[in-house]
């Protein structure tokens, strides 16, 4: 599958999707802990405010990690920092299965929350300095893929470990009695060292960003690399491309405004923001509760949260394989404008009191479907690419650091909201939250796909008259 002219696709893919499986660690922490709750609760004997702080502690090492990643990755590369994570991930995993106190046990947390948000900003990014233009929305989407595959199977492994638990006929010993058995959120918690453990690995065979490498005067490597993706001729001249466009030093956000990016890092954090703010995570979260009062639920195994999980991931596909026929811009206002639909219509189901039944359900899946074939995978594409590549680290981590932050927002005024204004009057702002994405996506995002990353930064210079 490789020769000297066109390289080799396999290879590509390869590494494309090992920087993945971060995005399967983020989907995965982000949902095992929905098994967990209740025991943690009885066992530590926690009241509202710290079952609070368990879940959301991972949220705060989030925005630390994000807050680093930006300036690790451009010091020391995408890979030092990747590796970092799947460390991180690993040890978060040890430490909440063997916690001796629930303070060691948020501490774990915290160490974990600060590995997802290194992964989140770092793998679409490395994905996306190593992919061709005509594929990169395709490469780059596998991210978002492997975050709702990892969020379903981390449904999967929970429901798993508690029928084990409760099975008389498994006979465990020692610890592993303890762990799997007496206390099985421990082993929930824990089972997540299995995947942090082969990104570890994995992550050591793959190479450095060409990008970031040439950014560091190693073009002999970088062009190794880029041989083995592009074959030789190819290689030379995105070699030459990347080293015309960053010629100029500074890797700071204030040497990238005076530069002229500015409006492009505006963009890309408001876009980032609006996915947060249309309410997806409020939508998973009571989404579950609403299936099973409509009947939907299958068994214990495929209940409401999988089923959700199911259509996030079949959606998830379908923008993987049409992001780079249909284009960026498209699946944007495609996806914003069925977003808007479903949202501001479950507020009209919730204002008449229809809140249970086939209707609701077709309209809560047809919302996650929407979101999952346009703002979910798009936003990550966007944010790894519209950026030059002298400064995408930090730019990138500017744009998830907002992402992130919209997302500690809406976890803490959706209660609020929904005491306040009623699921229907918060469904209706999280509709008016899709607005501003949409003139965004209509009126002031370039078509990127088909674009090698330099020629999107020379489009922002172009338009900033540089």
């Amino acid at each position: 599958m490789k020769n000297n002219d066109s390289g080799s696709v396999l290879y590509l893919v390869g590494l494309s999707i090992v920087a993945a499986l971060g995005g399967f660690l983020f989907g995965y922490d982000t949902a095992i802990i929905s098994g967990t709750l209740s025991f943690v609760k009885d066992q530590f004997a926690l009241n509202a405010g710290a079952q609070g702080w368990f879940v959301s502690s991972a949220l705060v090492g989030c925005v630390a990690g994000v807050a680093g990643a930006g300036i690790l990755s451009d010091r020391f590369g995408r890979k030092i920092s990747l590796l970092l994570a799947a460390f991180l991930f690993f040890l978060s995993a040890m430490g909440c299965m063997l916690a001796p106190s629930h303070s060691f046990l948020i501490s774990s947390r915290l160490l974990g929350g600060i590995g997802v948000g290194i992964a989140s900003m770092l793998s679409p990014l490395y994905i996306s300095e190593i992919s061709p233009p005509k594929i990169r929305g395709r490469l780059v989407a596998l991210y978002q893929f492997a975050i709702t595959l990892g969020i379903l199977i981390a449904y999967f492994v929970n429901n798993w470990l508690m029928k084990t638990s409760h099975n008389p006929d498994v006979e465990l010993i020692g610890k592993m009695e303890f762990i799997f058995k007496e206390e099985v959120w421990r082993g929930m918690l824990g089972s997540e060292a299995i995947p942090a453990l082969g990104f570890f690995i994995l992550i050591l065979l793959v190479p450095e960003s060409p990008r970031w490498m040439v950014l560091k005067g190693k073009e002999h490597k970088a062009q190794n690399t880029l041989e083995r993706i592009n074959g030789i001729s190819k290689a030379k001249e995105q070699i030459i491309n990347i080293r015309n466009t960053i010629g100029e030093k500074g890797e700071s956000i204030g040497s990238m405004i005076r530069q002229g990016f500015l409006f492009p890092l505006i963009i890309g954090s408001l876009l980032a923001l609006a996915s947060q703010l249309s309410g997806i995570n409020a939508i998973i979260y009571y989404g579950p509760s609403i299936l099973n009062e409509a009947g939907f639920q299958l068994s214990d195994a495929l209940g409401g949260q999988v089923i959700i999980g199911i259509v996030n991931v079949l959606f998830t596909i379908l923008a993987i394989w049409k992001i780079d026929q249909m284009g960026r811009k498209p699946l944007l206002i495609t996806g914003v404008s069925g977003m808007l639909f479903f949202l501001t219509t479950i507020g009209f189901l919730f204002f008449f009191g229809v809140s249970s039944g086939t209707v609701m359900l077709i309209f809560i899946l047809g919302f996650i479907a929407f979101f999952a074939f346009s703002y979910g995978p798009v936003i990550w594409v966007l944010l790894s690419e519209i950026y030059p590549t002298r400064y995408r680290g930090r730019a990138m981590s500017v744009a998830t650091l907002v992402l992130w932050a919209g997302n500690v927002f809406v976890g803490q005024m959706v209660p609020l909201s929904l005491e306040k204004l009623g699921p229907h009057g918060t469904f209706w702002i999280f509709a008016l939250m899709t607005i501003p994405a949409l003139y965004i996506a209509i009126k002031l995002l370039p078509e990127t796909k088909g674009k090698s990353l330099e020629e999107i930064e020379k489009y922002w210079k172009t338009r900033a008259g540089k």
